[in-house]
């Protein structure tokens, strides 16, 4: 026994002996993007705890090691940790790319604390996840009013739509996640159809500087983007719920995040919401509720080198529009405005009647990227939107349930985006896009329609150049291409057809005569040209300053165009021009930093020649079948638009804040020397907080927000008859209304319930005083004040 025993043990000795453990694990790290050497990075055996650092050449080098396999990790100050299972076999060579770009690594931080902004020499404004959490049971308008400069156009309390700089509706273009919206924008109280719960971050770029979105976003671009996914193995989502007395309505909004340290990930994300009747501090807003439900689903594969997005998402916005505002005459409408009240008040309900919008929008999109070693990253993208839009009248018999307007617009695009960015000082970015989209104007509606269908094609084409001139100095320029053609079918009535002389220009465009009606085929054509430039100087430590120029071009869109009928939410008559021209935009705008100790400056100045600028404005009345009503017509001018934005930030100590809001804008007609109309007021707004970590993470803010009287407006006053009374009488469609103070407060603690997971208490009071007023920028301003005080508690629970 004793015997065998000795043979194996020097079997074994022998084994032992015979494994080579002089082998040398040496290579190089090197920067994924221009292969430059990575000085003192660390090279970390797991198995074997031994590690060495880089030298000036990024070389390195561990010696007297055992072939078989290692687990090693390679990290750097700045760069992604890059963890691989290498295998030795006598002396071994490996070469190693590590991530310098580390806030696009899309790393943990479900804080939002990544994110940056988009641009480096424009007037952008980032809204974190924090900020945007307060909106949870708001829209994307009533979110962006944070950011000054930017205000809203209302329809009721519950349509709003985004205005910066004074410019809104197709002149802004709105992107959630990487797809551009396409929900029939063109109307006036359609809102934006996003659901701020996708949302993880808002950069809001003032004017046409944002060239790899679109050229003819005059206004602005606001880029919504969602929540960064981490590259770990995580489970984590959030749950917010808030409560509110005015309109007695909730919401709720869940979801849930998995992720896997290789790079998968899927995720879900829900919301409901639900108001009954708003009012204001003197009575009840009867049928104004909001019944809004939606939900997003996202999976895909991501790390630095490559991996791919899948996302869908559902929203269904039924909303209630004030009855009051539903005018079967122009009679009504001259009671409405010559009234302190609206003419109809009925008790608080939830129910949600005609006049009201049923608008559902469906979106699907994937993508694909690939980085490039020494070059850059690659995107490529497919999305397409569905948006169905009802509008509902009030209507009698067979047509009861009938909607007056039926609309869906199908768009499909694919993008191609190049990002080369292989030096350090320079970036390039290239970019196609091609799209088709479909408007269907169902007729089965029995009134006539107000947008016809038509197909539109586009396509573009961008180049945008980022250089690092100095560590002080930055310089952008960029180009943009687009082409768009709008291929409508539409009847018009003869009279109309030779009223507006058609007849004369359009001739060849008529391809059936119904008697009556006239068939057309307009077919437009558009060409646009877009640049920018832009320097951004970094005078010293404490001041800064940016300078932009924006050349951009705006196609008429179909409303603006096509428009011939009853707009019955709108609840009056609305004509387009098939003789509409393109804007053209010229913005210079300039920035002006400063960051020292307690206080921060930013002043915003720009200054926007637009030609042809398109307007849409009161010019009489019509008589219909159902009445008289008051005729709103497009047309077009040369206009100017000169404003400043403040934002100033004074600490008084390590807990007080002070902080100012103020936009003042002015806009004039060139051609016939007035005020433009529908520009906003000046507005500021004051916040004095206080906050205090060791009391549970304590934030409080009291709000003051002052808007002035609009002094500058045109003048589109006219008379109108009134049958009941046979007399002529002014139709005051003009006038703003006066100047008006609210006071706000904003109190929230947060509770740690364990490591991963903490319970946010908020509460909120809007309109303290129950103070009555009413906004030059709400429609419905002619026939009613606008919201009185609520009270909202909301409670969010991170997990």
């Amino acid at each position: 026994m004793k015997y065998y025993i000795l043979i194996v043990a020097c079997c074994f000795i022998n084994i032992v002996h015979s494994q080579n453990c002089d082998s040398r694990f040496y290579g190089e790290v090197h920067d994924f993007h221009d292969g430059s050497p990575i000085i003192a990075a660390t090279i970390y055996i797991e198995t074997l705890d031994k590690y060495t650092t880089t030298d000036i050449d990024g070389k390195f080098s561990i010696a007297n090691l055992c072939d078989g396999k290692l687990i090693v990790s390679i990290s750097h100050l700045g760069c992604e940790t890059k963890r691989l299972e290498i295998q030795i076999s006598g002396d071994s060579f490996y070469v190693i790319n590590l991530e310098h770009h580390i806030e696009e690594l899309n790393e943990v931080k479900v804080e939002g604390k990544t994110i940056t902004k988009l641009t480096k020499t424009s007037q952008e404004t980032l809204l974190k996840t924090d900020a945007i959490e307060r909106f949870s049971a708001f829209s994307l308008g009533d979110a962006l009013k944070q950011v000054s400069g930017v205000s809203s156009i209302n329809t009721g309390n519950s349509i709003v739509k985004p205005v910066i700089n004074g410019l809104h509706s197709s002149r802004i273009i709105v992107m959630t996640n990487g797809v551009r919206l396409q929900d029939q924008e063109w109307g006036i109280e359609h809102a934006p159809n996003i659901d701020l719960n996708t949302v993880g971050s808002v950069n809001v770029i003032k004017g046409a500087d944002a060239l790899a979105y679109g050229g003819d976003a005059i206004g602005g671009v606001i880029v919504l983007q969602p929540s960064n996914v981490s590259l770990k193995d995580s489970l984590y989502g959030k749950t917010i719920i808030s409560g509110h007395t005015n309109g007695r309505g909730f919401s709720l909004n869940s979801s849930l995040t998995k992720t896997y340290k290789k790079g998968w990930y899927v995720g879900a994300q829900a919301t409901m919401k639900r108001f009954g009747d708003f009012e204001t501090p003197d009575y009840n807003l009867t049928n104004t509720g909001l019944n809004s439900k939606g939900f997003s689903i996202k999976s895909g594969y991501k790390t630095f080198e490559r991996g791919f997005n899948i996302y869908y998402s559902y929203l269904n916005n039924d909303i209630a529009i004030l009855k009051s505002s539903h005018i079967g005459s122009i009679e009504d409408l001259v009671n409405a405005i010559n009234s302190q009240q609206p003419l109809v008040i009925e008790d608080f309900s939830y129910n949600i009647e005609a006049p009201r919008q049923d608008v559902t929008h469906q979106i699907i999109k994937a993508d694909f990227y690939k980085r490039f070693k020494k070059f850059g990253r690659l995107q490529v993208q497919y999305d397409f939107q569905n948006n169905q839009r009802f509008e509902y009248d009030i209507r009698v018999g067979d047509d009861r349930d009938k909607p007056a307007i039926d609309l869906t617009l199908k768009t499909h695009t694919i993008r191609t985006n190049l990002k080369v960015d292989s030096k350090s000082d320079r970036t390039y970015k290239f970019g196609l896009n091609v799209g088709y989209q479909n408007n269907f104007a169902n007729p089965e509606t029995g009134v006539r329609r107000l947008i016809p269908d038509y197909d539109k094609y586009d396509a573009g084409a961008f180049a945008i150049s980022d250089f690092r001139l100095s560590d002080k100095t930055n310089l952008n320029l960029g180009f943009r291409y687009d082409f768009s053609r709008i291929d409508a079918k539409k009847f018009y009535i003869t009279s109309r057809w030779e009223e507006r002389n058609y007849d004369a220009d359009f001739s060849n465009i008529v391809i059936d005569d119904l008697g009556s009606q006239l068939l057309t085929n307009p077919v437009f054509d558009y060409h646009n040209i877009s640049a920018s430039a832009g320097i951004a100087y970094k005078i010293n430590d404490n001041d800064s300053f940016m300078f932009n120029y924006g050349l951009s071009n705006r196609a008429p869109n179909p409303s603006e165009l096509f428009s011939d009928g009853l707009h019955h939410s709108a609840a009056r008559i609305e004509l387009g021009d098939l003789r509409m021209k393109q804007e053209t935009s010229n913005r210079i705008s300039g920035t002006y930093k400063y960051n020292r100790n307690a206080l921060s400056i930013n002043l915003e100045a720009f200054y926007n020649q637009i030609s042809d600028y398109i307007f849409i404005e009161p010019t009489g009345t019509e008589l219909t079948i159902r009445g008289a009503f008051p005729v709103w017509s497009y047309n077009q001018t040369n206009a100017s638009l000169l404003g400043l934005d403040v934002t100033a930030n004074y600490k008084f100590n390590e807990h007080w804040l002070l902080n100012n809001k103020s936009s003042f804008i002015k806009g004039r007609d060139l051609t016939k020397k007035q005020a433009l109309i529908d520009i906003p007021s000046f507005k500021t707004v004051n916040i004095l907080g206080y906050s205090n970590k060791r009391w549970l993470q304590l934030n409080t803010e009291l709000q003051s927000e002052l808007v002035l009287r609009q002094n500058e407006f045109p003048d589109n006053n006219f008379d109108v008859y009134i049958p009941t009374t046979d007399s002529e009488v002014l139709l005051d469609i003009s006038s703003p209304p006066p100047t008006y103070h609210l006071l706000h407060f904003h109190n929230d603690i947060t509770l740690n319930l364990s490591k991963q997971t903490n319970l946010n208490i908020g509460l909120n009071i809007t309109n303290i005083f129950n103070t009555s007023y009413r906004e030059y920028l709400n429609r419905l301003r002619y026939f009613a004040d606008d919201l009185g005080r609520n009270i909202m508690l909301q409670v969010k629970f991170n997990y």
